[in-house]
């Protein structure tokens, strides 16, 4: 997996350089602090469950037409018409030209599609060093939002017609000039997200543990941590075209290309699902504590787990467990964790081990680790694993066919690992090294006598575009009314939700017979 391979098909590593224009940068923080008079979207509880989706357009080049746009989204504030985020976005490398925030309300619907609430466009004009907005209130238009969330609105306002708009508070702030300028804008504040889904759980057979209720439940858990930028400008890759239909796929080239890209991306929304059971949190930067964070989100070092992995091109890491044990076959895993974008930084699989000295180097062939032996804290206390990042390394690979990464690049990739993970020991190893079979080997070997209580699902042990995950495209793009028969919107809802249930039921069924 490389340049060394000249039969390789087109993709992988992209050496186009950054566009870098002259003059000084920002580092700006937008507030979104609150919203008032949104309208009722949820009729039975009469309120809403608003967010903010955020996209901030710099006028700086991007290196392709299909990179993804710089974007944040706040978290939701349920059970209200009202609602106050108080959620900031840092954003660094912004021209002194200015940029366009383009701000989305919309109301969280797990079971559904997402209401639209309202819009704005917010032109800053050019920054200087003492540029600053305070809490100014803006009108979000109503254009294109849900016809059933302003329906009532637009019969009982025309007495009121100021009535109609949404008022949304914002605050933009430069806090300096950008120290470090790759050429691009990045975000530098750090967080994190856990989603859940019971359903995919049942069918996976998967369990978590309920903080709330203290106990073990059937669930299925996705994982997003925002590390903080630049992302090294080398680490650029683009998806690799086995078969001209994998173009049309990710370029939604004609009725089998938009077909399979809706039918991947409405995959990733269901993994990534943001509903009340999410849970999430914030950090200013990167430390110990936030080190710490992520290793909760996989567990420390116990059942073996081995993870499937993207981090975009602005730095947000998304990842789930991976398996063969898993019924579940999601087509194309690195496809679904990037949401089908055709450009990202890197993608491959990971495993956190823990060191039984961790004043030692984690490479260190005589470093006595967890998995796979018992190390002394296993004996003190195994159902406790320590929380410092210290006790534990993190092996990570370039494991992706769907986007091949540069295996020469992976210094490269743990430098980047090692200023956002502050404590933790990174191993990089490429996909074909045969130390990394065995270490994998060893977990599998581990998980089989401890995994007992699986937390995350995916679908087979290869990461990347499988045989298999090829052959179930092919027959979604020689048959694409199906698939849209899946997925159009409308009176076809309730036909789509039946068909789903059907289809998971014989997954299920499916699962059992193996």
């Amino acid at each position: 997996m490389g340049s060394d391979n000249e039969k390789q098909p087109p993709g992988g590593l992209d050496k186009t350089p950054v566009q870098r224009t002259p003059g000084t940068t920002y580092t700006v923080k937008v507030t979104f602090h609150r919203a008032n008079n949104i309208p009722v979207s949820d009729f039975g509880k009469r309120s809403s469950d608003p967010y903010i989706l955020a996209q901030m357009d710099t006028g700086l080049p991007s290196r392709h037409s299909a990179d993804p746009p710089l974007r944040y989204r706040s978290h939701t504030v349920y059970e209200s018409t009202e609602p106050k985020w108080e959620s900031s976005w840092t954003v660094a490398g912004v021209p002194a030209s200015g940029f366009v925030l383009k701000a989305r309300l919309y109301d969280e619907d797990p079971e559904d599609h997402d209401d639209k609430l309202g819009k704005v466009y917010i032109q800053t004009g050019k920054l200087n060093d003492g540029f600053k907005l305070d809490q100014q209130v803006y009108k979000m238009t109503s254009k294109g939002a849900s016809v059933r969330a302003y329906g009532l609105r637009w019969c009982t306002s025309m007495a009121k017609r100021d009535n109609m708009h949404v008022k949304l508070t914002v605050s933009i702030e430069v806090l300096g000039k950008t120290e470090e300028e790759v050429g691009k804008a990045y975000t530098m504040n750090c967080f994190w997200w856990k989603h859940f889904s019971p359903m995919i759980g049942k069918l996976a057979g998967t369990k978590a543990h309920d903080d709330d209720a203290g106990v073990e439940k059937t669930n299925f858990q996705s994982n997003e941590f925002q590390l903080r930028g630049p992302v090294p400008n080398e680490l650029y890759h683009r998806f690799v075209e086995f078969k001209p239909f994998i173009g049309w796929m990710f370029k939604r080239k004609g009725i089998s290309g938009w077909a399979l890209h809706k039918a991947l991306h409405h995959q990733h929304e269901r993994i990534y699902n943001f509903a009340p059971t999410s849970k999430h949190g914030r950090f200013d930067g990167p430390c110990e504590e936030m080190t710490s964070q992520f290793l909760d989100m996989v567990h420390y070092d116990l059942g073996g787990r081995i993870f499937t992995y993207v981090i975009t091109l602005d730095g947000l890491f998304r990842f789930t467990e991976t398996g063969k044990e898993f019924g579940i076959d999601l087509l194309s895993k690195h496809t679904m964790h990037s949401n089908v974008h055709a450009y990202i930084s890197w993608s491959g699989e990971f495993l956190v081990r823990r060191l039984e000295h961790p004043n030692e180097s984690a490479r260190d062939p005589d470093q006595k680790t967890h998995p796979p032996d018992a190390v002394k804290s296993d004996k003190e206390d195994k159902d406790k694993p320590p929380t410092e990042p210290r006790f534990y390394g993190l092996i990570i690979d370039n494991d992706s066919g769907t986007y091949r990464p540069e295996k020469s690049l992976l210094p490269v990739l743990q430098q980047f690992l090692e200023k956002n993970l502050v404590g933790l020991q990174i191993v990089t190893m490429a996909c074909d090294d045969k130390k990394l079979e065995k270490i994998k080997e060893e977990q599998v070997e581990v998980k089989k006598k401890e995994g007992e209580h699986m937390v995350i699902g995916q679908g087979s042990d290869a990461s990347s575009i499988s045989s298999s995950d090829v052959s179930e495209l092919e027959d979604r793009a020689e048959n694409p009314k199906e698939t849209l028969a899946g997925l159009l919107p409308g009176k076809g809802t309730k036909t789509r939700e039946k068909r789903e249930e059907k289809a998971d039921n014989a997954a299920a069924e499916q699962t059992a017979a193996r």
